[in-house]
C-alpha cells in the first residue's frame, strides 16, 4: 500500500500546504506508510532534491513529473566542479578561470572560442555544482542542470530581444536522451520520445499516472491541483484515480462568507470541483472540528451530501517544549509572514498602548515579508523600538519556550502552525475569536483570551481589545494555570497522536 501525496511545486520559501505535506510524511514514518509526493511544476531553478530535503522530505519519496520518465534518481548534487573542468577538457581548451569574488558562480573564458562557461556551486565548500551556464557574446545559449550527474539541458533561442527557452533534453544516466520538451514561445509544447509523443504537459501527467498503476489499497491525497492551460491534473487525478482511494484535504477556508447564504454557497475556487465532485472522494480531510462541523452542514444544505470528513492536524509535535530556564518576564511573542492580513500592525500599536500600563513589556515579531519596512516606521513612530523589536525568520522551535505569551492579530487562520508550536511550549494566548486557528488553540480564559470580533469594528477598536488583553494577561491572570492548560491542548497535536488519526483513517477506506 502506498499513499501518494499530489502538489505543484516547491520552494526554499515555502506555503503552508508543502508544510503540511512534510508534517504528514513523519506521521506516515511513525506508523510505518509508504508515502510518495508528486510535484508537476517545472523546477530547474534549485534541484528538487535540495528543495524536498530542506522540509524533510525523502529523496526515495519524491515523484518529480520531469524526471519520472528518465532513468535518474533524485539525488541531491554531488557533482564535481573538477570533474566538470576535466570532463570538458577546459585547461586543454585554454579556458582561463576568471577572478574568484567568491560568488556561487565561477566564469571560464576563451577568446578563441568565443565562449563563456559559468558553473554555479551548489556547495562552495565541498565544490560541488547545480547548473552549469553558457553565454556566447553577452547571449545565454544553453544551460545545464545536475545532481549526481546531468539530468537536463535546456537550450535558448540567443535572440537579443527576446532570448527564450526552445527546447530541453532530458537524461538518463548513461548520458542518452530520454525526451525532449519543445516550446513553440507561445505556451504550446510538445514532448518528445522515442517511440511516442505527448502534445501537452497534460497529456504527459496522464501518462505519469496510468504508469504508477494504483492499486485497490492505494490512497491517493489531492493536496494541490492546477487548471491552467499548461496542466489540468485535478481533473485527471479524478478521473484516473480509481482503484485507489481518493482524499482531499482542505487547506483553508473553504467558502466566503460575503457570497454564501442560504440559498447560495460561494466555495473557495480551489476546492469548488472537489466540492462538487464529492461522490468520486472517499474522505475529506479538515485541520479543525470547527471546520469540519461548518462543512458538514454546508455539504447537507447546498448539495443533499453526506461525505466522510475527517478532523487532523495539518501540523504536529514531536514533543512538548518545557522551558530550560525561566520565561522572559512580560514577554509577548508573535510569528508570521509580514503580510497585511496578518495585522501585525495592529498588534504593535495594542502593545504601545499596554506598555503605558505594564511598563516591562516587550513584543518580539518573527517572520519576513513585503510589510517589513511599513512595520519598522510603525515601531519607530511609536518610539517603541527599544520593547519592540523584527527578529526576522528563525527556526522558532526552541525559541517559544524563552516567553510567556503569543499573541496573533490574524483574522483568517485554516489551522495556524504557529499556534500549535505556541501551545506545545505551554504559552498563554491572546487573539480574536475567528475561524479556525484561533478557536481551536485558545481556550477562552483557560489558557489566553479570546476575543470578540466584528469585522466591520474600526483598526482601534480592535487595537484596543488587544491591548486590553494583554494588560490583563500580565496583570490579572494566573499564568502558570493558563501555561499548563496550554500544554494541556497540545497533547493531541504529538505526532504519534496526529498519526494515529491517519492511520485509522488510511484503515477505514481500505476495508470500506
Amino acid at each position: 500500500m502506498t499513499v501518494y501525496n499530489i502538489n505543484l511545486g516547491i520552494g526554499w520559501a515555502s506555503s503552508g500546504v508543502e508544510y503540511a505535506q512534510s508534517y504528514r510524511a513523519q506521521a506516515f514514518r511513525n506508523i510505518d506508510i509508504s508515502a510518495k509526493f508528486i510535484f508537476s511544476d517545472l523546477i530547474l531553478g534549485n534541484n528538487i532534491a535540495d528543495l524536498t530535503a530542506n522540509l524533510g522530505f525523502d529523496d526515495d519519496q519524491i515523484i518529480w513529473l520531469y524526471n519520472f520518465f528518465t532513468d535518474i534518481k533524485i539525488a541531491p548534487s554531488t557533482f564535481l566542479l573538477d570533474t566538470f573542468v576535466k570532463q570538458n577538457h577546459l585547461e586543454q581548451r585554454n579556458f582561463i578561470l576568471q577572478p574568484d569574488n567568491g560568488m556561487k558562480e565561477l566564469q571560464y573564458k576563451s577568446a578563441k572560442e568565443k565562449l563563456t562557461i559559468v558553473p554555479r556551486y551548489n556547495d562552495r565548500e565541498k565544490g560541488t555544482i547545480d547548473q552549469v551556464t553558457y553565454v556566447v557574446n553577452n547571449q545565454l545559449i544553453k544551460r545545464d542542470f545536475y545532481s549526481y550527474t546531468k539530468y537536463a539541458t535546456e537550450y535558448y533561442s540567443g535572440d537579443t530581444h527576446d532570448n527564450h527557452v526552445v527546447f530541453r533534453e532530458f537524461y538518463n544516466g548513461d548520458g542518452t536522451i530520454a525526451y525532449t520538451q519543445h516550446l513553440d514561445g507561445e505556451g504550446h509544447e510538445l514532448f518528445e520520445f522515442p517511440n511516442q509523443n505527448y502534445y501537452s504537459k497534460t497529456d504527459l501527467y496522464r501518462e505519469m499516472l496510468l504508469k504508477l498503476n494504483f492499486k485497490p489499497d492505494d490512497i491517493i491525497i489531492l493536496d494541490r491541483m492546477d487548471e491552467d492551460k499548461q496542466l489540468v491534473n485535478g481533473q485527471l487525478i479524478f478521473e484516473h484515480h480509481l482503484p485507489a482511494k481518493l482524499v482531499i484535504p482542505v487547506h483553508a477556508d473553504h467558502y466566503d462568507k460575503h457570497y454564501t447564504n442560504e440559498h447560495q454557497v460561494l466555495w473557495n475556487n480551489f476546492y469548488e470541483y472537489q466540492f462538487t465532485h464529492y461522490r468520486d472522494v472517499s474522505a475529506y480531510v479538515v485541520a479543525t472540528d470547527r471546520q469540519r462541523e461548518l462543512l458538514t452542514s454546508q455539504q447537507k444544505h447546498f448539495n443533499h451530501a453526506k461525505p466522510q470528513i475527517n478532523t487532523i492536524p495539518v501540523g504536529s509535535l514531536e514533543h512538548l517544549v518545557k522551558p530550560e530556564k525561566p520565561r522572559k518576564t512580560h514577554s509577548l511573542i508573535t510569528a508570521s509572514r509580514l503580510a497585511n492580513e496578518k495585522h501585525i500592525d495592529w498588534v504593535i500599536e495594542a502593545t504601545v498602548v499596554a506598555h503605558k500600563t505594564v511598563s516591562d513589556l516587550t513584543l518580539d515579531i518573527y517572520g519576513e515579508g513585503g510589510e517589513r519596512s511599513r512595520l519598522q516606521d510603525l515601531i519607530t513612530k511609536n518610539n517603541a523600538d527599544s520593547y519592540i523589536k523584527l527578529m526576522g525568520q528563525q527556526d522558532l522551535k526552541n525559541v517559544y519556550q524563552k516567553y510567556e505569551t503569543y499573541i496573533a492579530g490574524s483574522t483568517s487562520e485554516g489551522f495556524g502552525l504557529s499556534l500549535m508550536e505556541a501551545v506545545g511550549s505551554g504559552l498563554s494566548m491572546i487573539g480574536f475569536d475567528v475561524p479556525y486557528g484561533n478557536q481551536t488553540f485558545i481556550a477562552d480564559q483557560q489558557n489566553g483570551y479570546l476575543l470578540p470580533y466584528t469585522e466591520d469594528w474600526s483598526n482601534s477598536r480592535k487595537e484596543q481589545l488587544l491591548a486590553e488583553a494583554i494588560v490583563k494577561n500580565f496583570t490579572e491572570a494566573d499564568l502558570a494555570s493558563f501555561h499548563e492548560k496550554s500544554y494541556s491542548l497540545a497533547e493531541s497535536y504529538l505526532t504519534k497522536n496526529v498519526a494515529k488519526r491517519w492511520q485509522q483513517l488510511i484503515g477505514e477506506l481500505q476495508h470500506a
